[in-house]
């Protein structure tokens, strides 16, 4: 549903926030209520009429500035007193406050059943608008984690950067690709899952590949699994990744021991094996609790308005993982605990897992309701606590060391970053006699498949770090059925330059230079296209071969040496535009490939082939499918769906 804004009187009547707002990853589909721009639909009135009618329910606050952007969301046991606190002329506010009161312009609210609904609320509102005044998890989609796809019929492990609410079970977040990939490896080698990663129902498919050969996987895709089986060993998968080895190596050794007195010694000798290797793995972990709890350590250091933050998980009171995140909008003025309150609600808000002690480094004025969330969350009770002394000091100690020293880090690998940046931009520009270093650089690739599918891409790079949302791709529509890179460059950058004499929002800020990816014929190209639409860039051409910069009115190409950084720089953006080319490239192929598949078959049409897609959402998925989810498919009946399935299985049919 698309934003609402209504203008009513706002003295008699309050919203109250609609359930799915308080559901966590549906922001996109909540309504959002803004508070009455005007007591009648012509009159405005001034924030402090509103303030006035503030109701004393409780609820969530956001503050806008003068060009509507929210710049702060917070929630309220009772809105009425708590916004107008900030307007209190006798208030002693922080300075951060004071900016942000200085700012305000207008004012909204969405009112809820209890402060609980609130903090869910609040947690989702800033996820959605990272406003710049409230305390900020950057954002962790970049972390990886591991998801066991328990909702499939026979579950794969898979590394994933996002967690969705399909039912899945994720675990992580890992602090790098390398720490997962060592935990698969681990994993594939003890439980004979799924190695290939591909979805089976458990049908036949296709023939049992080496690993069914070497015990280390079951041939779902063979039709050779036996489902309760497999189901036993990704229950231990979770177990492991769980932290409980304990548990799995007690069943797997049972399993043995059962194995060996029926005489199957060949069984018992692969349980041994994986034993040792769950006993190797759990050696490496180390022991740091007796009381074998599932905790979470979190330790805070600020410095400079942000701050890290040190993760530890342990787990059966073993240290089975760690991870730093980076907090930002943080005052020292504010305190501690509004840094470590903001980042248990926002890192909790969709955390795979919470255990059922968090240890935090200092107090914050939320912890009841906070505890309330994480219970409801967990379904189990959940305790923060905040230790004086003994072991769990000497944790939260530990990790506040791992974070101070994390902190130094990032601050060193973001200063070495910028500094690299800056230099491979001056590099770049002395080496083109620019007059400044370009701030906007565009890149333009090509890219087709034998007589076919003729694309073009344009990539952005701005302060020499990519800027995605500004990507843009081409259909070369003057091809005449034959690869012409001179033409089709041409074509792709006078698309361009005539969209942005257009005023498209699109293209509307010109590029400070353009690199085409070629050499000086691909570069005249890009000149011919200025020349036509009248509007002139610094450009350059990149060979590929030799790395050459070739600039206009210079006979001779310029190249750049070895070790610059804005070789770097230059080949990065060449190779990211060359990426962006292909995969659009391929997902045309894909998309054709699709449709011409799904034309072929006798009696499907083009609104029950649609049907078919929009349904299953892939032809891959639509030959996963057996005949009964077919036929559940829009617009399909038995008969259609029995044509389908001879079409894309004829193997099947034969037998």
């Amino acid at each position: 549903m698309a934003p609402i804004s209504r203008s009513i009187n706002i003295q008699t009547r309050i919203l109250h926030a609609p359930e799915s707002i308080l559901n966590d990853g549906e922001m996109d589909e909540a309504p959002h209520f803004r508070v009455a721009i005007s007591m009648t639909n012509e009159l405005p009135i001034t924030v402090q009429e509103k303030l006035n009618s503030l109701p004393v329910n409780s609820g969530c606050y956001l503050f806008h500035d003068d060009d509507g952007k929210i710049i702060y969301v917070g929630k309220a046991i009772n809105l009425r007193n708590r916004v107008r606190s900030y307007f209190h002329p006798s208030a002693n506010h922080s300075l951060k406050t004071k900016r942000l009161v200085d700012a305000i312009c207008d004012l909204e609210y969405i009112v809820t059943e209890s402060e609980l609904e609130a903090l869910v609320l609040e947690c989702n509102l800033i996820k959605k608008h990272q406003p710049y005044y409230n305390v900020r998890l950057r954002d962790d989609k970049h972390y990886p984690y591991l998801c066991v796809t328990v909702s499939e019929p026979f579950p794969r492990l898979l590394m994933t950067r996002r967690i969705r609410q399909d039912g899945n079970r994720y675990f992580g977040p890992y602090s790098s690709n390398r720490a997962v990939y060592a935990t698969m490896d681990i994993i594939k080698r003890v439980f004979p899952l799924v190695s290939c990663g591909k979805r089976f129902d458990g049908r036949p498919v296709q023939k049992p590949c080496l690993y069914y050969h070497m015990n280390r996987c079951l041939a779902p895709c063979a039709g050779l699994a036996d489902q309760g089986q497999y189901r036993e060993s990704v229950k231990e998968v979770i177990a492991f990744l769980e932290g409980r080895q304990e548990q799995v190596v007690k069943e797997l050794r049972q399993r043995m021991e059962e194995a060996a007195e029926s005489l199957h010694f060949e069984l018992a000798s692969r349980l041994r094996d994986q034993i040792l290797a769950v006993e190797e793995v759990m050696a490496r972990q180390k022991v740091i609790s007796s009381q074998l709890l599932d905790q979470d350590v979190v330790a805070v250091i600020r410095e400079d308005g942000g701050a890290c933050v040190q993760m530890f998980y342990i787990r059966g009171g073993k240290l089975v993982g760690q991870n730093n995140f980076l907090l930002e909008g943080t005052e020292e003025e504010e305190g501690m605990d509004v840094s470590v309150q903001q980042f248990v609600k926002q890192y909790y808000q969709n955390a795979p897992y919470i255990p059922q002690e968090i240890i935090l480094p200092c107090d914050i004025d939320e912890v009841t309701i906070v505890q309330q969330w994480l219970r409801q969350k967990r379904g189990k009770k959940v305790e923060i606590t905040v230790p004086h002394r003994g072991d769990k000091k000497r944790l939260l100690d530990m990790a506040t060391e791992n974070a101070s020293h994390a902190l130094e880090r990032m601050k060193a690998e973001m200063r070495a970053s910028l500094g690299n940046r800056e230099r491979a931009l001056t590099e770049l520009a002395d080496a083109l006699g620019l007059e400044n270093p370009p701030t906007r650089i565009e890149c333009y690739d090509i890219s087709n498949f034998q007589a076919d599918y003729f694309v073009g891409s344009m990539v952005t790079f701005v302060n020499g770090e990519e800027s995605k949302t500004d990507y843009r791709r081409f259909k070369i529509k003057n091809h005449e059925g034959k690869p012409n890179d001179f033409a089709m460059i041409r074509e792709t950058i006078t698309r361009r330059l005539n969209e942005s004499k257009r005023n498209n929002e699109k293209f509307s800020e010109l590029p400070d230079l353009i690199i085409v990816d070629g050499g000086k014929g691909q570069l005249n190209s890009a000149l011919e296209a200025m020349q036509e639409t009248g509007v002139f860039v610094k450009a350059c051409g990149l060979a590929k071969r030799f790395e050459l910069l070739y600039v206009p009115e210079t006979s001779e190409p310029v190249a750049l040496p070895r070790s610059s950084q804005a070789l770097f720089l230059v080949q990065r953006i060449r190779d990211e535009a060359h990426r962006f080319a292909n995969a659009y490239r391929v997902k045309l192929q894909a998309k054709k490939q699709t449709h011409n598949t799904l034309e072929e078959i006798p009696g499907i049409g083009p609104v029950r082939k649609r049907a078919l897609l929009r349904y299953f959402g892939s032809l891959d998925k639509v030959r996963e499918a057996n005949l009964e989810e077919l036929i559940q498919a829009p617009a399909m009946t038995r008969k259609s769906a029995e044509t389908v399935m001879k079409f894309l299985h004829p193997e099947s049919a034969e037998d």
